[in-house]
């Protein structure tokens, strides 16, 4: 009895494996439609996959999105360091394809003819109430979720947790800034 139990345990842990591999093989999809009039403002990030260009961050992470005319979207990133100052950087933000596939630079303006100053930012999950937001790009390397309120309550949380696996991500990776539940 106790090696069968084993192997249903390992077979059970072996398809948990398999389906989140095929997940992450398999296209990322796009919500199908963003009115960037209700999505611009200030988010607040709730969780994020460890990256280089965050490591300074330790709370109050922010992300807020304004409109421009020409269509593009400036972004300004705010962040709390340990040492209590905050780290700010500027980009912009481009629609390549409607409706949820951007494009974000953080480099000067005059580099932005460079394909590889520019970051792929798709919107993979969306309220309709566009409360919360997911966002992830096509290698599944670099993920964060977003909210229009600086906290989900715990409800949410665990139903954006679970889409995760579902869409090629490892939940296990998120780093949660502090204070963003209820």
């Amino acid at each position: 009895m106790r090696g069968r139990g084993a192997r249903w345990i390992l077979a059970a842990l072996l398809a948990a494996i398999s389906a989140v591999t095929l997940a992450a093989e398999a296209p990322l999809p796009v919500v199908a439609a963003v009115d960037f009039d209700r999505y611009v403002g200030q988010w607040h990030e709730i969780a994020r996959y460890p990256n280089r260009f965050e490591r300074m961050c330790v709370a109050d992470v922010t992300a807020t999105h304004t409109r421009n005319a020409d269509g593009t979207i400036a972004v300004v990133n705010e962040c709390r360091k340990a040492d209590g100052t905050r780290e700010r950087a500027e980009g912009l933000a481009r629609v390549v394809l409607p409706p949820a596939k951007l494009e974000v630079r953080f480099a000067p303006a005059w580099l932005s003819w460079l394909p590889l100053v520019w970051g792929d930012y798709w919107i993979i999950d969306l309220d309709p109430d566009y409360r919360y937001v997911i966002i992830g790009e096509p290698s599944r390397e670099y993920l964060w979720i977003l909210a229009h309120e600086p906290a989900l309550d715990d409800d949410t949380w665990h139903t954006l947790y679970g889409k995760l696996s579902r869409l090629g991500y490892d939940p296990e990776k998120m780093v949660r800034n502090p204070g963003t539940t209820r």
